[in-house]
């Protein structure tokens, strides 16, 4: 069994295609791309941390047609996008769906650290609360940064290791999954600043 972690598919989101630069034509290449490259890697098997804003628009529909393919044993860490997230301005909502249309195993707002190259790992949609290089909203759901390791998504293409920061999300890579080891060498070669790759295929 392999664990993998991703974050920020925004399935249904004509918009973040333009957002993001992301290199797809529509929405519907979006969702169909990224739903062909998740089981490329991951096997029925594994284990798949996402780490929030997997769906947007036409819920029910989204969670039918692309989650509910997808393979593996997923686990969702709800972001800001996400309409079962628990601070959702207008209440979480719809959180049933999640399992009974998108094959979600487990639905956890706040999970406990995870042991990765032999230390604990903080999980979160949002990055550290002190950071700068990003958008400030959402300063109550953050987490502090005690000098620890944190795995994220929410801020898409600004990084892809910031710090002991490391963006999980589909824009740093390459809009498919990343493995333990992948992260674990990241956390043994320390702190590192590193940008985002270009994708310029779809």
């Amino acid at each position: 069994m392999t664990r993998w972690w991703t974050s920020d598919q925004h399935f249904g989101h004509e918009n973040i295609i333009r957002y993001c630069d992301r290199p797809f034509v529509n929405a519907d290449e979006m969702n169909e791309a990224m739903v062909d490259r998740w089981n490329d890697v991951v096997a029925d098997s594994d284990e798949v941390w996402m780490l929030g804003d997997l769906v947007m628009n036409q819920l029910p529909k989204r969670l039918e047609e692309h989650v509910a393919r997808l393979k593996g044993r997923k686990i969702l860490v709800p972001g800001n996008h996400d309409a079962c997230w628990r601070h959702h301005p207008k209440g979480p909502k719809q959180r049933s769906a999640y399992y009974t249309l998108g094959g979600i195993a487990e639905i956890l707002d706040d999970p406990a650290p995870v042991s990765l190259a032999g230390v604990d790992v903080t999980i979160s949609h949002f990055p550290y609360n002190n950071d700068s290089a990003y958008d400030q909203r959402y300063q109550a759901q953050r987490p502090p940064d005690r000098g620890g390791w944190l795995l994220h998504g929410h801020i898409h293409e600004k990084w892809r290791q910031h710090g002991r920061q490391i963006n999980v999300g589909v824009d740093a890579w390459d809009f498919t999954p990343v493995d333990d080891d992948t992260i674990a060498a990241m956390i043994q070669t320390g702190p590192a600043v590193i940008a985002c790759p270009t994708y310029s295929h779809a």
